[in-house]
């Protein structure tokens, strides 16, 4: 009974005494015991939660090197246009709505006229399309004063009024290297002062397309006297060439590949007066 009197006088002696001793531990442990379950603390939660975040330093740019800029040179500018708009092509018309036609409000030779305009802008040069639709009847005479308008605004170094013929695909079509494609003529009218200026622009160019396909141009055909128009404007500009693209009967495939040939001649035509010029 005594030996247990003993313990909970020292048990309640510690408890006592306790707060009194608790003030004579230095602060720095306190402190250093505490930063120490802190930082424990946060080490845990970055190591789970936290990634470190990673600067990545940007290189130095390296310093400019010189830049020569090449100056486009276009080979030349061509305007297209059509006095008889509405001549269409008789496949094409069935292929647009059913209907056999040589005339046609949208399926007709201005189509062509576009195509060449944009092969000739793929192969660099500068292509414009005079767009005006004048009454067949007496339409050179019509669409003659839009023509002198656009060129006395422009400069241009080749003019082509594009028609389409009458004639049947047996004298439209050729085949070469089993590949149809249809034929080329070009009129000449012989009642302009200065049509030879107008028929060496026009013999260079079936020159240029025969050396692509032989036998893709018909004959030039001289144009002049009482019954004709006898100029089809040509004496408004020497290098005004009138172009018959094909027949009634040639489909839009065999033009299309004509008109990659007429393209290829343009271009070929200009960079060879260019070389003979330097």
């Amino acid at each position: 009974m005594k030996k247990n009197m003993q313990i909970w006088l020292v048990i309640v002696f510690v408890l006592f005494l306790f707060p009194v001793l608790i003030q004579f531990i230095p602060e720095e442990s306190k402190i250093s015991n505490s930063k120490i379950i802190k930082e424990n603390a946060i080490i845990v939660y970055a190591s789970n939660i936290v990634e470190e975040e990673k600067v990545e330093v940007e290189p130095e740019p390296e310093p400019a090197s010189e830049v020569i800029e090449e100056v486009e040179v276009k080979a030349g500018k061509v305007l297209i246009y059509n006095t008889h708009s509405h001549e269409a092509y008789k496949p094409m018309t069935k292929a647009a709505d059913g209907k056999i036609a040589v005339d046609h409000q949208t399926e007709n030779i201005v189509i062509m006229s576009e195509k060449l305009k944009s092969l000739l802008e793929i192969n660099g040069m500068e292509a414009e399309i005079l767009k005006k639709v004048v009454p067949h009847k007496y339409a050179y005479s019509n669409i003659r004063p839009y023509v002198k308008k656009q060129l006395s605004e422009n400069e241009y170094d080749l003019i082509i009024d594009i028609h389409r013929d009458d004639i049947g695909p047996d004298k439209s079509t050729i085949i070469h290297e089993g590949e149809r494609y249809a034929k080329v003529a070009f009129v000449l009218g012989l009642d302009n002062p200065s049509y030879k200026k107008n028929e060496e622009i026009t013999n260079k160019f079936k020159a240029e397309m025969e050396k692509r396909i032989p036998g893709i141009t018909r004959d030039v055909i001289p144009k002049g006297g009482a019954g004709v128009d006898g100029k089809y404007n040509q004496d408004l500009h020497p290098k005004l060439v009138l172009m018959e693209l094909g027949g009634v009967g040639n489909s839009e495939d065999e033009l299309n590949r004509t008109l990659g040939v007429v393209s290829e001649a343009i271009v070929d035509m200009f960079n060879e007066d260019e070389v003979e010029e330097k």
